[in-house]
């Protein structure tokens, strides 16, 4: 429980709560320290209502809003932030209340009482925010079976297994998984553009986070660039061959290509449209142009936040 003394709220300081997000035990908790830290609750009813409840709470004078929910609860903040023009006027935060609240602990949040000690006290900084054909996202977007299995993982299969749902879903969608052929043209401003052909299981981009055989999973979030992995294989015994050697041994497949770049063009070659995930939310394209804008976000990070994680260069 915070120790704070009740503020007057003023509207300057909000959270956009989903009541549904992960077990869907946190909203009294979350109101309390609210109360106690002087922020207004918004709660949210159905798909969409985080992006309206933040353009508007923006519209109203809002400076501050946390996202109280799962990743997709903070691409719904994220995006009505963008969709208010508001990149430079308003802080962002979070508060981890969903299943993985995988961003959360990326930016050194691990608790809900944390979460408004970090909004309280914690440090600012800016950092990357991507853009997939415009649409923002904050810590990855993913296609190919990662994102399938993403999209049919149901509510209940969460409530049953946590984060492990998704494994599941995984393991039951490799059968009916071929791989998808596609085109990605890479480009940096450092580095000739290399292009990448084939058929991929998986691409996985990643802005807040990356996805390394071993170790620690969050991204330089203020370089500019992206950590992209393409999975290449057409099916369920390429994709365990990899797995088996990614992550059971810890380290690095042929079965996999690695790049650093600023923004790449990926060009499906399927008849269908292809499922990515930004944050959770799925889009469906043939074509997707990604992006990354540097430093475009204002985020209240905790201490574990690492600028450069790992002491890289």
């Amino acid at each position: 429980m915070a120790t704070t003394s009740p503020t007057e709220t003023t509207g300057e300081r909000v959270v956009v709560l989903n009541p549904v997000s992960g077990a869907g035990d946190h909203p009294e908790t979350v109101r309390e320290h609210a109360e106690d830290y002087g922020y207004d609750v918004l709660e949210t009813e159905e798909e969409g209502d985080a992006i309206e409840l933040t353009r508007d709470a923006i519209g109203d004078g809002a400076t501050e809003i946390a996202a109280a929910g799962g990743d997709g609860t903070l691409n719904g903040v994220v995006r009505g932030v963008v969709e208010a023009e508001a990149l430079d006027d308003v802080t962002v935060g979070v508060l981890p209340c969903g299943t993985g609240n995988d961003f959360a602990a990326n930016v050194g949040v691990t608790g809900i009482e944390q979460g408004f000690e970090v909004l309280e006290a914690g440090e600012r900084r800016r950092i990357d925010l991507g853009f997939a054909d415009g649409d923002p996202f904050v810590n990855s977007c993913v296609g190919g079976l990662t994102a399938e299995s993403s999209a049919e993982t149901s509510p209940a299969l969460k409530d049953q297994f946590g984060t492990f749902a998704y494994v599941v879903e995984t393991l039951r969608a490799i059968p009916s998984f071929d791989g998808i052929r596609l085109t990605a043209r890479l480009s940096d401003a450092d580095a000739d553009a290399p292009v990448w052909s084939g058929t991929a299981i998986a691409v996985l981009i990643g802005n807040g986070r990356r996805f390394p055989p071993s170790g620690s999973t969050q991204a330089n979030m203020e370089d500019g660039r992206f950590d992209v992995t393409l999975v290449h294989g057409t099916g369920s015994v390429d994709l365990m061959e990899t797995a088996a050697v990614e992550r059971l041994l810890g380290r690095e497949s042929d079965q996999t290509s690695r790049y650093t770049v600023s923004g790449l063009e990926i060009e499906v070659q399927e008849a269908d449209p292809v499922s990515f995930s930004l944050d959770g939310e799925i889009i469906e394209r043939h074509e997707l142009s990604v992006r990354n804008e540097p430093r475009a976000l204002t985020f209240a990070v905790g201490e574990r936040y690492e600028p450069i994680p790992g002491g890289e260069e």
